[in-house]
């Protein structure tokens, strides 16, 4: 009996230890009654261990139309979308995701990263369905070598909630691309990196590849960490945010094995940070992984300093380390979703300095046409003469750097 319930238990995330010496905040007393009924509302033969089973939340994924529409007051925009063809990427929402979003209008932040609208059919200025470029900076399948010394590796299709702004949508949730995932096919991409000494860094991506059953996951990690060269391996992955049930004792124990192993994950907005993503993100750092939060900066949603400073001060306390925000790919279908770059530069203009330095992510554009990331920066930097540079700092007061110029160096 007790070994039974040891392996149930490994396949839950732990709670304990939490709230000890932290007592909730009112949000997560507000969300935790929040999800209880909505759970009891919409699945009502369901009880809290399957609530707690990742699995049972990815089988019991929001995915048609019908039920969406009991849980949603659906716009003439969404139902447009909903029945529309020509909206490539699908729809999935976890019962949990779904649970923040319950209640609130089409104006809330979050409903807009999962319930397509009729905009995703306009094509915009620019835009593409490959916009990095990776299928040409892919030499085998899987396998996108776009810098000199690391590469990505696609290792599923499957994410637990499609974003509607995905720059992967010729591929995630898409059953024609599954091939591209077969045993075989990571093989060939396993072997594209064992014979290239130059590589060092692996980042693991998809689709979401902490979807994958823990035996694929090791799997994969294990072959990796096999080859002498590579130094580093890295997840990429929304899974604490959006399906935070993900992240068990067993996986942790698991993912340990691999260090030197980092995770990068996508957190949008501080309604992401719950109870449930913060027992996930600390169980993680508690297992010894850097975590770092990548953000895509998006219109309607996030494109406020106010609101991204909340996210990186919630992030920062479950040792989430605030690392790029992403100026919005241009991919197809996106253009309700993409600021001006001005409004990026502004925002950071309005973080920098008035909060810690570790609160302050690179604004990056990862250039269209396989550019790679560009990091953009408001101009402190002012110019110089024969013995001063010239600085703006976070305030706009101006000051010099005594640098005088050595005529001997050229």
């Amino acid at each position: 009996m007790k070994k039974e319930l040891c392996a149930i238990e490994d396949e839950v995330p732990l709670v304990v230890g939490l709230g000890a010496t932290r007592p909730l905040s009112s949000f997560h007393t507000k969300q935790c009654s929040a999800v209880s009924l909505f759970q009891r509302k919409f699945f009502p033969d369901s009880n809290p261990a399957d609530w707690s089973s990742w699995k049972w939340q990815v089988q019991n994924s929001i995915t048609n139309v019908e039920t969406l529409s009991e849980m949603f007051s659906l716009t003439e925009k969404e139902i447009t979308a909903l029945k529309s063809s020509s909206v490539s990427l699908p729809f999935r929402i976890t019962p949990y995701y779904a649970s923040i979003l319950y209640g609130k209008d089409e104006n809330y932040a979050l409903r807009k990263t999962m319930i397509p609208v009729s905009d995703e059919m306009i094509e915009g200025f620019g835009e593409s369905g490959d916009p990095l470029c990776e299928e040409h900076m892919s030499p085998v399948p899987n396998v996108v070598h776009r810098y000199p010394d690391r590469v990505l590796f696609l290792a599923t299709e499957f994410c637990s909630a499609y974003c509607r702004y995905c720059t992967r949508h010729r591929v995630v949730g898409n059953k024609n691309e599954l091939h591209r995932f077969s045993s075989k096919s990571w093989e060939k991409g396993i072997d594209y990196i064992a014979s290239h000494p130059e590589i060092r860094d692996v980042l693991i991506s998809g689709g979401d590849p902490l979807t994958m059953p823990d035996a694929r996951i090791d799997y994969l990690l294990s072959r990796l960490r096999a080859i002498p060269h590579i130094e580093i391996i890295r997840l990429g992955t929304k899974v604490p945010a959006v399906l935070p049930q993900r992240i068990t004792p067993k996986l942790v124990r698991m993912l340990k094995k691999y260090h030197p192993l980092m995770m990068s994950i996508h957190f949008t907005h501080p309604d992401e940070v719950t109870l449930e993503s913060s027992v996930a993100c600390r169980m993680l750092a508690d297992a010894g992984i850097p975590l770092g939060s990548q953000t895509v900066l998006l219109k309607g949603v996030n494109d406020d300093a106010k609101v991204l400073t909340d996210l990186y001060h919630r992030l920062l306390t479950i040792r989430v380390r605030p690392y790029y925000l992403y100026q919005c790919d241009p991919v197809q279908g996106s253009s309700h979703f993409r600021t001006s770059v001005n409004t990026g530069l502004r925002i950071i203009e309005q973080i920098r300095g008035f909060t810690s330095g570790y609160a302050v992510p690179t604004y990056v554009i990862d250039a269209p046409g396989g550019g790679g990331k560009i990091p953009i920066l408001p101009e402190y930097y002012q110019g110089r003469d024969d013995k001063y540079v010239y600085l703006k700092n976070f305030e706009g007061n101006r000051y010099r750097y005594p640098d005088p110029i050595d005529p001997s160096v050229r």
